[in-house]
């Protein structure tokens, strides 16, 4: 059966330019099961906007850019029976790499056609939904100074982070998880869906996007030295197997950090107080995912 789809395309995305696009959904898309609908964003929280209006009228709403797209997207039909697809173009596709999807734009296009899809959790953090990562901390610092330059890519990531752990100092969060209080001191605190912030670098090895919980990941501080280390250890996946991580997972996650600061919710940051809510949607979007996904 023919279902219909809407593409949306967010143009600047991990500094890629997507002019040949619909070109390339026109030729690996599979029209006798999917119609395609065409649409690009013109500024920020458009794509949000053009799939709550999607919602319900289209079988499959498509995120074409970078995890904050599909934030965007997602956040419109979360809940809904409107499953969404992804065709992975920023800078570090997170979401799309943990559920299978080819990073080749004509393979990923191609993997819509199969139909082959999951129900995934969400999260919220003060009520605002995510799906694959959010934190705070060193990463939500470097997400804030991400945001601000103009060259993007995974250089350019790589090259804020070596600048900005220098001077980086840790804070004391305070933790109640189900119930379960704990207190930290933490140079990140990050609230994994799924098991990577992207490019392959996994902090939670063994989270799960379909087990109910959420896996909070506390960095705690480390020598300077190491840091090369840790980046490796993601890679590897080995990060639970260090003394400088602790995993706890859980449902409903209370923080109270020492000062206010920066938080991301899928790589975007926002300025936020000393208290976070952060808490569990189980079976709550559907996702289309690739070949290799179990």
């Amino acid at each position: 059966m023919e279902r219909k789809a809407l593409f949306i395309i967010n143009p600047i995305s991990g500094g890629k330019k997507k002019d040949g696009v619909p070109e390339l959904i026109d030729k690996h898309l599979d029209k006798s099961l999917v119609k395609p609908v065409i649409v690009f964003t013109d500024g920020v929280a458009h794509a949000k906007q053009i799939a709550h209006e999607a919602a319900g009228k289209f079988e499959m709403v498509v995120a074409v850019g970078g995890d904050g797209t599909v934030n965007e997207v997602a956040s419109a039909i979360v809940g809904s029976d409107t499953t969404l697809g992804i065709v992975p173009f920023g800078s570090g596709n997170g979401l799309a790499r943990f559920l299978g999807i080819p990073m080749d734009t004509a393979k990923a296009i191609e993997t819509l056609s199969t139909g082959k899809w999951i129900t995934m959790d969400s999260g919220r953090v003060n009520g605002q939904p995510f799906f694959n990562m959010a934190g705070m901390g060193f990463d939500a610092h470097i997400s804030e100074v991400f945001s601000h330059n103009k060259k993007r890519g995974f250089i350019t990531y790589i090259k804020s982070s070596i600048k900005e752990v220098i001077s980086y100092k840790a804070q004391i969060y305070n933790i109640n998880i189900d119930g379960k209080d704990y207190e930290r001191e933490a140079f990140m605190l990050s609230f994994a869906n799924s098991s990577q912030y992207g490019n392959d670098a996994h902090i939670s090895p063994t989270a799960s996007v379909q087990d109910g919980l959420l896996d909070i990941c506390v960095i705690k501080p480390f020598p300077l030295w190491r840091f090369f280390e840790m980046g490796i250890r993601m890679m590897r996946k080995t990060t639970d197997k260090t003394k400088y991580v602790e995993i706890i997972k859980g449902q409903r996650i209370l923080v109270k950090r020492s000062e206010p600061g920066p938080l991301h919710l899928d790589g975007e940051p926002q300025m936020a107080g000393i208290d976070a809510e952060i808490v569990l949607v189980p079976h709550s979007l559907k996702v289309i995912v690739g070949a290799s996904f179990k």
